[in-house]
């Protein structure tokens, strides 16, 4: 198993949910909403007039448990997919144990 996790712009919480539902290999995932800190580059056309104002970038930090085999095809759609494309960063890591409590 892996657990892919991902970091995107608030503002596309609901295509990526969507987007991640239609997925046959993804069962569930989890949002979490945070604050993105750091140095911002007035030409990225992620943030928005009120990210440059307040310092921030409103975040959803995404987790989904996945097969092994089947994180490299999840991406694969997030990386052709328009509204998710150039909208975020991942890592993947692998999980030694999973189960229901």
């Amino acid at each position: 198993m892996k657990n892919l996790t991902l970091i995107v712009h608030a503002d596309i919480e609901q295509a990526l949910a969507d987007l991640l539902r239609s997925l046959p290999q993804v069962s569930e995932f989890t949002f979490t909403h945070i604050e993105g800190h750091g140095a911002q580059d007035e030409r990225d056309p992620t943030l928005s007039a009120r990210d440059r104002v307040v310092g921030y970038t409103p975040q959803i930090r995404v987790d989904v448990v996945i097969g092994d085999q089947d994180a490299p095809a999840v991406l694969d759609v997030m990386r052709r997919n328009g509204g998710v494309a150039g909208r975020g960063m991942y890592w993947v890591t692998p999980v030694e144990e999973h189960g229901r409590l």
